[in-house]
């Protein structure tokens, strides 16, 4: 498959090989072969109906939590995190025991909802990507002298122990603001190719200008996220594609190596155009699925006397937001009693909407919306 040259070998001063972005974008990118076409083409059309199917969801707020908690957990665990989505879960309620494993899914999340409250007046720039990286790194337990919010101003790398033997070493700083400025330009490019395609572009071009010490992952996977809003793709930021990322971690990495090292950008796009077609379809399926739990577990509940019934409401809609609880947690979302939560509780383990957790040392008995929770995860 065709190449394009997207950076040049340059030996450093003190001897190392740094990738030094050409301008950018080239007009050979787009120049695509039909079988890219055709997946841009299917990649389109599945958001616009993942964008349809959401729209219709009674409660989309929780919807998007859900999934922020997936991408959130997906794409720190690629870059290392071991904490779990359920972790995470319990972590932003304070449940359970020690949550500082959870820190960098906590702060992603927070990242992304500061994101797309921001969205909605201000464009994506450079300002707003700095933001973003304040955001996830301000504070954070695994900040590893990031500089939050700010470009770096010395050299960094990836893979190998130091820049010697690095597998990449990007742009030095004196020289990334050419690059940056060429990429904020192309994030207000809808001339030169489809949304999407710009978009994988986007991606890549990022992680190869890599202008942070740390976090490049992390905030360049969300910056897909904002900018399928931005160009009008999504109306709401629906699809979050680290877990398919995640799971194919190996493949990420060479077909970004790939685009960075040997122009190999079409071979990066097919990679990136599969991960919105698969992504979107799994969503598409989990909203039509939790639509499904959420109408039978309703009905369920509706059926029972009407104080049992009403109090059983303010639950489920707990449950929507925060499928794993104690019975603290609900006393202190509903305002019941120990005594009245826990006969909720209990009357749902009855109705198997919860499923109750073996209890820990020192720690409130948990349960779990399983049902609904294992419908987020791969």
């Amino acid at each position: 498959m065709k190449k394009v040259k997207i950076c040049t070998k340059v030996k450093q001063p003190t001897g190392y090989i740094a990738f030094i972005p050409n301008s950018f974008p080239n007009k050979e990118l787009f120049d695509l072969p039909q079988n890219i076409i055709n997946k841009a083409g299917e990649a389109e059309r599945l958001l616009g109906k993942l964008d349809g199917i959401t729209q219709v969801l009674p409660n989309m707020e929780f919807f998007l939590r859900m999934f922020s908690y997936k991408d959130a957990t997906s794409s720190s665990q690629i870059e290392g995190t071991k904490a779990t989505m359920a972790d995470a879960v319990e972590a932003s309620v304070g449940i359970g025991g020690d949550q500082s494993d959870a820190s960098d899914i906590i702060f992603y999340i927070k990242a992304l909802n500061y994101g797309i409250e921001r969205l909605k007046n201000f464009p994506v720039s450079l300002r707003f990507v700095r933001e973003l990286h304040k955001e996830l790194m301000q504070g954070a337990r695994a900040t590893h002298f990031s500089d939050p919010g700010e470009f770096r101003t010395s050299q960094n790398w990836v893979g190998g122990t130091n820049l010697n033997n690095a597998t990449f070493v990007p742009v030095p700083f004196q020289e990334m603001k050419a690059s940056l400025n060429d990429l904020e330009k192309f994030f207000y490019d809808d001339t030169s190719s489809l949304p999407i395609i710009n978009i994988g572009y986007v991606h890549a071009q990022f992680e190869t200008i890599h202008p942070f010490l740390d976090g490049n992952g992390r905030t360049g996977r969300m910056l897909i996220t904002f900018l399928l809003v931005k160009r009008n793709l999504l109306e709401n930021p629906v699809l979050f594609i680290s877990s398919f990322f995640k799971k194919h971690k190996s493949i990420y990495y060479d077909k970004l190596h790939g685009y960075q090292s040997e122009g190999d950008v079409f071979g990066w796009l097919e990679f990136f155009l599969d991960s919105v077609i698969e992504t979107a379809k799994a969503s598409i399926a989990v909203s039509k699925k939790i639509r499904s739990i959420r109408d039978e577990d309703t009905e369920k509940i509706q059926s029972l006397a009407k104080r049992e019934s009403e109090s059983g409401m303010k639950v489920i809609i707990y449950l929507f937001q925060n499928p794993i609880v104690t019975t603290k947690s609900i006393m202190q979302a509903t305002g019941f009693t120990r005594a009245g939560a826990q006969r909720v509780i209990d009357r749902f383990v009855e109705l198997k909407i919860l499923v109750a957790q073996p209890k820990e040392i020192n720690y409130d008995k948990k349960y779990v919306y399983e049902r609904y929770f294992n419908a987020f995860l791969d």
